[in-house]
């Protein structure tokens, strides 16, 4: 479990190929009870910026099971909603939690947090990637095929942080992946040469073509097309995006055996349908599950 002690986990490409398989097998084990490991009297603060269901109840569940305690720092009720300087905040915490989980919006905060702070810091969501939900992403995808490498994951929408972290962590656990996304709102280009050259006999594509991307994939997956922030938006965005739905039309493009994610909140007739959301291959509520073994796994490496 201690392959990972003490180190932050601010993109997903801080960690190998082989290291994400570790974790993953390390999640398999904790979801199966295999093994319950204890971690009493260490602590999980959270600070989060935005609002958060999965990713903060599942952090708060992890570090329970692990007999651990976690502490929420909301920023509303903390200095740091009085403009207390971030790497003050960051010493302090430094010296009261074990371990800090923070979801922002600039992924500079995140990393001024992991200079000041001698403890691990772990990006639980940034606008620039979603790391911890793409781990639970690959577990959901291995438990299914039994592996990852050659197979192909298909994302459809907007090039946003999640597109990012299934980017690189698709690239480096060998997958093939394919992101699709309407013209303006491509991934971001140095994190797709990043992907590009971390892939080793894998493909990294990106196009704006949603129906060649999903050409035989064996994981169609989907986002909202408006994140956190962009609310404004809305109402530009939908026509633009409608071709990019992850519908029944573009399931029958998949492989016969593909399956459907989607990393919630979802849109029922926005980026989805219900009929794919809730359909046979929609694997969405053990993703959601997942986001706690895979975090659990994460807590237990970082902190062994």
């Amino acid at each position: 479990m201690g392959n990972l002690t003490g180190r932050d986990l601010l993109s997903l490409a801080d960690l190998s190929g082989a290291e994400i398989l570790a974790l993953l097998n390390l999640a398999k084990q904790l979801k199966s009870g295999e093994i319950q490991p204890d971690f009493q009297r260490k602590t999980l603060g959270l600070l989060f910026r935005k609002a958060s269901t999965r990713t903060r109840v599942s952090f708060s569940v992890a570090i329970h099971q692990l007999g651990g305690h976690v502490i929420d720092l909301d920023p509303s009720v903390t200095q740091v909603s009085r403009g207390e300087p971030i790497e003050d905040t960051a010493r302090v915490l430094d010296r009261y939690v074990d371990v800090l989980a923070i979801r922002t919006f600039a992924q500079a905060e995140l990393e001024t947090f992991a200079k000041y702070c001698k403890i691990p810091v772990i990006n639980a969501l940034s606008d620039l990637e979603h790391p911890c939900q793409a781990l639970a992403d690959l577990q959901t995808v291995e438990e299914n095929f039994g592996k990852l490498q050659g197979l192909t994951l298909t994302y459809v929408g907007d090039g946003n942080n999640v597109a990012h972290s299934l980017l690189l962590g698709c690239a480096l656990v060998g997958m093939n992946v394919r992101v699709a996304t309407p013209k303006g709102f491509a991934p971001d280009p140095a994190v797709v040469a990043q992907a590009r050259s971390l892939a080793k006999n894998s493909e990294v594509i990106v196009t704006n073509d949603p129906k060649l991307a999903a050409q035989s994939a064996h994981v169609l997956y989907a986002d909202v097309w408006t994140s956190m922030g962009q609310e404004a938006e809305e109402s530009q965005r939908l026509p633009i995006f409608q071709p990019y739905q992850l519908n029944a039309e573009l399931m029958a493009l998949a492989d016969r055996d593909s399956i459907v994610l989607h990393c919630l909140p979802a849109h029922r007739g926005e980026e989805i349908t219900a009929d794919v959301i809730d359909g046979k291959q929609s694997r969405v509520w053990d993703q959601a599950e997942n986001r706690l073994h895979a975090q659990k796994a994460l807590l237990a490496s970082i902190l062994s």
